[in-house]
């Protein structure tokens, strides 16, 4: 069979160079003949009257133009090679030619032109069809004398086993793949590639990655940190980029076989039921690997698969737009910029697209530091409705003053395309860290992988595929708020909005400074402030976040249901002054009931207050669970409702994360091993608040203690409601 695809794709070059060089003929004929009747002038023929039947026709006189005039013509073909009738005229006046004349002219000079980039391309096809003739030859003189692995002696096709052929095949089907890859590296780097046709055959199993990384792998040193670079790196140099392709490459070998291997490279967990990467057997397995391992940092492996409902194709493009992806997994990726395209893909797809790349993953708290990356994303298709995207990091490109805390060895998502749309996701997430900053009470969620494993990612993007279902879904019946379907959808692009801007400000992303407000322990008040000026999508002025986040010994959805229902929230939100809170709609979006977006008002005693609406989506998997509001004007939401456009609706956001503590299987109850009681529940609360306006704003103390009062109330009111119910 593959003897038979060398073929095919060697008569298919013959049969293109032959067209090519046809169609070349064809042009240059052209060239001839519109230059002598372009370039030059003809006598009139005489008249019938006038012309005698024993006589021959006179042949047409050319007279060339002069050397002047063609270095004008060259001169202005370089600036504008289709001259309009203005310009034909205003050339032809000053050098002395009829526009007719220049007309033609111009019209050879661009067929001339294309016939040279013709010939150009026609030469590389022979050369490509070379090369093809040679590798062929070469696979077959390797198949005669191939040997049987039981005696020795020799052996056919059919003699051999299926692994060896199935070996064999991938084998020739990689070296393609690095070819086609090299050869857009060598559009930037203007040299030839490594010919890995003369690399020896077949290669072992346990060296798949050593044909990426041979040439360049002694270079991977000591890593750097990404923070730093995601505000100087502004893209690789041309000699890097050669190693980025080939790095990528052999990322791509080693996830897939990641994601095919079973036992006893990944090992099942008797705690979560996740998968765990043997680490012995991993070093067996991939002896090379991609870089050597540093000592400092601790490795973190975990795969989880699932299907999702959303279209194979879909899932690409969500994962290769760097904004969609960004806002896809708002809770885990705060932030994440895409520095170069080394290739789009072919076929109009993203089959084949690199993308070099940082990004920083987060946990909704101020406790846990973030884990930032410069990488490269690697896109390839595999068979009919089989993709794979990894990320690989490029610790070797990094300046040599900054130290990595972490790196990224090849992770990312292998999808497979199911019927009526669905796909099957499997996921793995491989990184080696220096987690030492994280707080203690998150310690045991970071190390059970619940914090950043492949788990937390599976089960983001599931809920994410159906709250994205929900929101494209026309057959939903309406209610008495909610009466169109233009309506839902624009209440729930602003509930969407409402939660990006909550996760973009509770974690520890770089981009933000926190304080920390007088007191001791985990549960401190955090502060930091933005300035919002020209976003219509908040209000003008200084904004003042604060977040906390505390230990529960409470299950993760007892501690959601609590939260998310409307007629417990006057015991904890002070804003409600004790009022009666009534959901005027309702819109769910997931198979669980908790995952929904709800419209209250808030009746108080308060007549200021009074008729106060308030946006709340709330939304749970599980690796954790999340309750996000905002006051909105009435007015304001008069027009989302009506099916107007939700960006210019001003919002803070409030709410909370409840994470899981780690110490237990999903919404289990056991011993926290760090704190040595019973376990539950990690709780971050945060708040927006707008503190002036710009542009006289001032941050004053009495603001920042208005809002450490207003959390410090708020923590004591959920601990003493939800633990005493609890008991």
């Amino acid at each position: 069979m593959f003897q038979q695809n060398m073929f095919d794709s060697h008569n298919f070059l013959l049969d293109l160079s032959h067209k090519t060089s046809e169609n070349e003929m064809d042009l240059i004929r052209d060239d001839e003949f519109e230059s002598k009747s372009g370039a030059d002038t003809t006598e009139l023929a005489p008249s019938g009257d006038d012309q005698d039947p024993n006589k021959r026709p006179k042949k047409k006189q050319y007279h060339r133009h002069t050397q002047h005039q063609i270095q004008e013509l060259e001169a202005f073909f370089k600036e504008c090679p289709h001259p309009d009738d203005k310009q034909r005229k205003e050339l032809g006046k000053r050098l002395g030619l009829e526009p007719l004349q220049i007309k033609f002219w111009f019209q050879n000079k661009r067929t001339q032109m294309k016939a040279h980039q013709e010939r150009h391309e026609n030469t590389q096809l022979r050369n490509e069809n070379e090369k093809l003739r040679a590798e062929n030859i070469r696979y077959k003189e390797a198949l005669t004398t191939a040997t049987c692995p039981n005696c020795g002696g020799p052996a056919t096709i059919g003699e051999m086993s299926f692994d060896e052929q199935h070996l064999r095949i991938e084998n020739a089907r990689l070296r393609e793949e690095i070819d086609r890859i090299s050869g857009i590296a060598a559009k930037y780097v203007g040299k030839p590639m490594l010919n890995y046709a003369q690399l020896p055959s077949p290669i072992p199993p346990t060296r798949s990655l050593d044909l990426g990384v041979a040439s360049f792998g002694h270079q991977l040193g000591e890593m750097y940190n990404a923070g730093d670079l995601l505000r100087s790196i502004s893209g690789s140099t041309d000699a890097d980029k050669p190693m980025i392709i080939e790095l990528a490459v052999a990322a791509m070998e080693e996830f897939i076989r990641l994601a095919e291997t079973r036992e006893p490279l990944w090992i099942q967990s008797s705690e979560n039921s996740a998968e765990i990467l043997s680490e012995e057997e991993y070093a067996r397995t991939f002896p090379r690997g991609v870089g050597p391992k540093s000592l400092r940092l601790t490795s973190e492996a975990s795969r989880e698969s699932a299907v999702v409902i959303m279209n194979h194709i879909n899932l690409v493009e969500i994962l290769m737009d760097v904004n969609q992806w960004t806002s896809f997994f708002a809770g885990l990726v705060s932030k994440a910029t895409t520095l170069e395209v080394l290739s789009t893909g072919v076929a109009g797809n993203y089959n084949g697209a690199l993308q070099v790349m940082t990004a920083e993953f987060q946990v909704p708290s101020p406790l846990v530091p973030t884990r930032e990356n410069y990488f490269v994303r690697y896109c390839k298709q595999h068979a009919d409705g089989t993709w794979a995207v990894v990320d690989v990091s490029l610790d070797n490109l990094r300046p040599t003053s900054i130290v990595s805390r972490c790196r990224r060895r090849p992770s990312g998502c292998l999808i497979q395309e199911l019927p009526n749309g669905y796909s099957k996701v499997t996921w793995i997430e491989h990184v080696e860290v220096d987690d030492r900053a994280v707080n203690s009470i998150y310690r045991p969620l970071v190390n059970s992988g619940l914090a950043f494993g492949a788990k937390r990612w599976v089960a983001t993007l599931d809920r994410q595929c159906e709250r994205l279902a929900s929101v494209m879904a026309n057959n939903i019946p309406t209610g008495d708020v909610i009466t169109s379907p233009e309506g839902r959808k624009s209440m729930l692009k602003l509930a969407e909005r409402m939660v990006m801007s909550f996760c973009a400000g509770v974690g520890a992303s770089t981009a933000h400074t926190w304080t920390t407000l007088s007191g001791s322990g985990a549960d401190d008040v955090r502060v930091m402030t933005r300035k919002s000026i020209d976003d219509p999508g908040r209000p003008p002025g200084i904004v003042l976040s604060a977040a906390t986040s505390f230990w529960l010994p409470v299950p993760t959805k007892r501690v959601f249901d609590f939260l998310r229902n409307e007629n417990s929230r006057n015991e904890w939100d002070i804003l409600s002054n004790g009022g009666l809170v009534q959901e005027m709609a309702h819109i769910a979006n997931g198979r669980d009931s908790g995952n929904s977006v709800s419209l209250l008002r808030v009746n108080s005693g308060n007549s200021s207050q009074n008729n106060m609406l308030i946006l709340q989506e709330s939304c749970t998997d599980s690796t954790g669970s999340y309750v996000i509001y905002a006051p909105v004007d009435i007015a304001a939401m008069n027009v989302v409702l009506s099916g107007g456009d939700p960006d210019y609706v001003a919002l803070l956001p409030s709410g909370f994360a409840i994470l899981p503590d780690g110490s237990t299987t999903t919404h289990g109850v056991g011993i926290n091993p760090e704190t040595n009681a019973a376990g539950g529940s990690l709780l971050t609360v945060a708040f927006q608040i707008l503190v002036d306006s710009v542009p006289t704003a001032k941050l004053s103390l009495g603001s920042v203690a208005t809002v450490n009062s207003l959390i410090k109330c708020t923590v004591e009111r959920i601990k003493a409601s939800i633990v005493c119910e609890s008991a």
